[in-house]
């Protein structure tokens, strides 16, 4: 069986991740989709980064809604990289794309820049926040949603049902087969992050999942091999 395989912010292994470097590597490496995370500036644009505070990820400090776009795009994203809005790397690259919601009040700037950029057969919607998924459900009825959970996993089937995503993205540790048996009972699909090793790989297998999120680009070479 053939896994999709899904760039974890481009490809963070090794990239700067959320950069568009690392999202150009990802498709040059072959993922099938690539992952991407939300948040928004002061201004109230669509910025591309993990943590609700620059500091990991760049040489700046603070959080990402006390700067305005124009501000962070001072900041060094990593190896001379800026930080990109969501727009930037829907022109960058090719590849369908997963824009993970972080920050809950992106919802409805994401929803008005997929309709305005026709980006629907595009971009499927990813959150860990049930009501993030459920605005962007009321709002774009037809858009395909992927519920994303770590600890809470367990409870995955009948929370995806409930809102109507196709998807669960579920952290590996806390996956167990009776989770993933009851996703594909109702036609969920399942996808496990983060995939970086050969065990890892072993364990999505085992487990019969249909995808991985993964930070590397070899896994996508070790996936293909074993289909």
């Amino acid at each position: 069986m053939s896994l999709l395989t899904v760039g974890h912010r481009g490809v963070m292994g090794v990239e700067p991740e959320n950069t568009l470097r690392s999202f150009v590597r990802a498709e040059h490496e072959g993922l099938d989709v690539i992952e991407l995370d939300l948040h928004l500036s002061k201004d109230g644009e669509l910025v591309v980064m993990h943590d609700a505070d620059v500091a990991r990820t760049t040489d700046g400090s603070g959080a990402i809604g006390d700067f305005t776009l124009a501000e962070l795009r001072q900041l060094d994203a990593g190896q001379g990289e800026r930080i990109p809005v969501f727009q930037e790397v829907v022109e960058a690259v090719r590849s369908p794309l997963q824009a993970e919601i972080k920050d809950k009040a992106a919802a409805r700037v994401l929803v008005g820049v997929i309709g305005e950029l026709g980006l629907h057969d595009r971009v499927t919607v990813i959150s860990f926040h049930d009501e993030a998924l459920r605005e962007v459900r009321a709002l774009l009825p037809e858009m395909p949603l992927v519920l994303v959970t770590g600890r809470s996993t367990p409870t995955a089937p009948e929370r995806a049902l409930e809102l109507g995503a196709e998807m669960v993205s579920c952290e590996l540790r806390w996956l167990e087969q009776e989770t993933v048996d009851r996703c594909h009972a109702h036609g969920i699909k399942v996808i496990s992050w983060t995939v970086n090793t050969d065990d890892d790989l072993a364990r999505v297998r085992e487990l019969g999942l249909d995808g991985v999120v993964t930070d590397m680009p070899e896994i996508k070479r070790a996936a293909a091999r074993e289909a």
